[in-house]
């Protein structure tokens, strides 16, 4: 398993640990009882805050903000009920096709 894997297996648990934790006591708890509603916003404001970090040419600023976004995309997905082997469903489906191939069978 390499370093990445190990450090997200360890954070899914963490935030599966806080699911009904006091608010009061736990940002993830807040988050998670937030719903999706917030778990989404804050995904998204630390998402931008990576592109702005991208654009700018700040590495050191965009490994963390990359590690808030993924933080918060961890909480959304456990806010609204979709596991991460939910999400590797999705990308082995999507394993040896073109991405515009893919992207196009997706009708966008």
């Amino acid at each position: 398993m390499s370093r990445f894997s190990d450090i997200l297996a360890r954070l899914d648990a963490v935030i599966a640990a806080r699911k009904g934790a006091d608010p009061a006591s736990s940002y993830t708890a807040k988050l998670l009882a937030g719903g999706p509603p917030l778990a989404a916003k804050k995904f998204g404001e630390e998402a931008v805050e990576a592109v702005l970090a991208a654009a700018q040419g700040d590495k050191d600023a965009l490994a963390a903000e990359s590690a808030d976004v993924i933080y918060h995309w961890l909480v959304l997905l456990a806010a609204s009920g979709v596991t991460l082997d939910e999400v590797a469903a999705k990308l082995e489906a999507r394993e040896g096709t073109s991405g515009l191939d893919e992207k196009a069978s997706r009708g966008d």
